[in-house]
């Protein structure tokens, strides 16, 4: 009896690990047809006999982008939704430009890892560990050009240039289509918004604070 339940619990965890990322492709490419109204988790596949080369293909990760925004920062994305080819693939790239002091606020991609190495300048980066009785542990770096650092799936991080240069990144992602969530926008500016009752209680400031926040996005 023990046996069968440490057979089971062993086939649970692998099937959790199994569904953690996108579902691995059963042939040779699944170009997405964007103009299916099939809905499935992800993309309907293109019939291959009308695939051509132009699906595997992108271009525009030369150009900067714009850092003018608020933060000072701009992600260009390649992820499904602008390159068919990564249907069922599980990956997608990013390039993220920054102004002197711009920032790539923090955020989490809820369905993949990130690995990123900086191409020019330099980025202070860090992500926050998960809860615990100890509270949430936090891992920076300095970084330089042609380093690499990883942050985890789902876990919250940021990339700061401490500099007075542009810096430039490219970042690699284990999923056709991560998804983003900026922690400030998401909490303070949702629609309909959070009760600002819930977030002073929150984040133990009084409503007027939590109002001015809200105000800002």
């Amino acid at each position: 009896m023990a046996a069968k339940m440490l057979l089971l619990a062993l086939l649970a965890m692998v099937s959790s690990v199994a569904m953690a990322s996108d579902p691995s492709p059963l042939q040779d490419f699944c170009v997405a047809d964007k103009d299916s109204k099939v809905l499935v988790n992800g993309f309907v596949c293109k019939d291959p006999k009308v695939v051509k080369a132009e699906d595997f293909f992108s271009t525009g990760l030369d150009k900067a982008g714009d850092t003018g925004k608020k933060v000072g920062s701009n992600v260009t994305a390649v992820n499904v939704n602008k390159l068919a080819g990564l249907n069922t693939l599980g990956i997608s790239m990013v390039r993220i430009d920054y102004a002197p002091r711009g920032l790539n606020a923090p955020h989490t991609h809820p369905r993949a890892t990130e690995i990123l190495t900086v191409i020019e300048g330099q980025l202070f980066v860090g992500f926050v560990a998960s809860n615990t009785d100890n509270g949430n542990r936090l891992f920076t770096k300095m970084l330089k050009k042609g380093d690499v650092f990883v942050f985890p799936q789902g876990l919250i991080h940021f990339q700061f240039n401490p500099g007075y240069t542009n810096t430039v990144a490219i970042g690699a992602l284990r999923s056709q289509n991560p998804g983003t969530i900026t922690i400030a926008d998401a909490v303070f500016g949702s629609k309909p918004p959070i009760s600002d009752e819930v977030l002073a209680k929150a984040f133990q400031v009084d409503k007027k604070t939590v109002d001015w926040l809200q105000a800002q996005f």
